[in-house]
């Protein structure tokens, strides 16, 4: 790609010089701002399709919608979108939620979290969508929001920002070449999440058969006479949890800086950062935290539902947060605990923790979870199967991570191909 001729000061700090006969103009001057709003005198019983922020993601644009009745959707759901319109977050602006409404969506009701943006005459709908999707945009947004944990930014203060606007046939043509190079980069990436996704079902699978049917595929198996776990091999037993593990608390009191503070989190039992002050971190560890030991399992059972991670095998001696459940082995001859961070593991892809909860926040005390029954090998064959998982998912998540970094350059680069077409770094030519 060639440069443009002649290049002008912008106004801009993260994008100083645009091409000379392009402009630089607020984006009030160029689309007009929540328009459409669904009245309160809306029917109660009027269906709408909900498009909140979380089901909105950076790149990707909307993910899902909700279906709700007029008298059942949140207070939120206000702002009708249309064909042609861009939203963008004005709350949480670090997650960077922006999309461009096509004719699937027309007509849904989005949160008024949402800025919804219908470009004026003379404005290419999709060129306003690249221009405010390029990483130098989203950063502004980001450098002119409010607020620390949840940062935001009013829609008059959006609209006051600048964008770049070139003539309309540059737009027309910019549009063109982008929607033909993002669409080749998307079908990448497509087919990448689909490989990663089916290297994580294969996991799971190989996870499930190791802790309910074990190794040996020749034994003979025997009903378990518990509907959620099936059938398991003739010679294991079913044993209550509570004759399997023990339930620790041990307040780390003026000990505490000699621990590392865990958390659990879908990477596992992590290390944080004392000086993050993300979470529910409380001003006196001392107080309140709980000290846990390396090889033991921790558990979170409150909102599952919500939970992102459940079980967690614990690489280390450090300090938790008392929500968290610390269990240890009752006998170490009778459970290997790496075995049953595996068998736990399985119960939370299945869903299992929350199916068994017996209260509306989805949550299991330690009464109930003793009381729950797990598998029981022979020690041997546990210790086995925990080896056989750590080396067979250790392989596959290493595939995981490699195609998770792939993504990750694909996705750096559609973003250089936004932002160097839609600030005039390149001159595009053709479509």
């Amino acid at each position: 790609m060639t440069k443009y001729a002649e290049y002008k000061d912008s106004g801009i700090a993260l994008v100083p010089r645009i091409p000379h006969t392009w402009e630089a103009k607020p984006l009030k001057f160029i689309a007009d701002c929540n328009v459409r709003v669904l009245p309160e005198k809306t029917d109660d019983e009027a269906e709408i399709t909900y498009i909140d922020i979380g089901s909105v993601n950076y790149g990707q644009g909307i993910c899902g919608t909700q279906e709700f009745t007029f008298a059942n959707a949140p207070s939120r759901a206000r702002r009708i979108v249309k064909t042609g319109d861009t939203i963008i977050s004005t709350v949480r602006t670090y997650l960077k939620a922006i999309a461009y409404i096509d004719d699937e969506y027309n007509d849904n009701i989005c949160s008024t979290g949402f800025a919804v943006y219908t470009p004026r005459p003379g404005v290419n709908q999709r060129f306003f969508f690249y221009a405010l999707n390029a990483d130098w945009f989203v950063s502004d947004v980001e450098r002119y929001s409010v607020g620390i944990s949840y940062p935001a930014i009013t829609s008059t203060a959006l609209s006051a920002l600048k964008t770049i606007l070139p003539p309309i046939s540059e737009q027309e043509r910019i549009v063109d070449y982008l929607d033909h190079r993002t669409a080749k980069i998307d079908s990448l990436l497509a087919d990448l999440q689909s490989q990663a996704e089916m290297l994580d079902r294969y996991k799971r699978e190989l996870i499930a058969e190791a802790v309910t049917k074990g190794l040996d595929k020749s034994v003979t198996m025997k009903d378990s006479g518990v509907d959620w776990i099936g059938e398991i091999p003739a010679h294991w037993k079913i044993t209550k949890n509570k004759w399997l593990f023990r339930k620790v608390k041990n307040i780390v009191g003026s000990d505490q800086e000699k621990y590392p503070v865990l958390s659990l989190s879908i990477k596992g039992v992590i290390e944080k950062d004392r000086e993050d002050n993300t979470g529910k971190i409380p001003a006196q560890y001392e107080d309140y935290y709980q000290i846990v030991e390396c090889g033991n399992l921790l558990l979170c059972l409150f909102d599952m539902d919500v939970t992102p991670c459940i079980v967690g095998y614990i690489p280390q001696d450090g300090i938790v947060s008392p929500a968290y459940s610390h269990y240890t082995s009752v006998n170490p001859k009778s459970a290997s605990m790496r075995f049953y961070y595996w068998w736990f593991l399985y119960m939370q892809h299945q869903r299992l923790f929350v199916s068994l909860s017996n209260n509306i926040r989805n949550s299991i005390n330690a009464e109930h979870f003793g009381s729950m029954p797990s598998p029981q090998p022979p020690i041997d064959e546990q210790e086995k199967i925990a080896e056989y998982l750590d080396k067979k998912t250790a392989k596959i998540e290493g595939l995981i991570a490699d195609i998770t970094a792939q993504m990750e350059k694909l996705k750096q680069y559609r973003q250089i191909v936004i932002h160097d077409a839609v600030t005039g770094k390149i001159k595009v030519t053709e479509g």
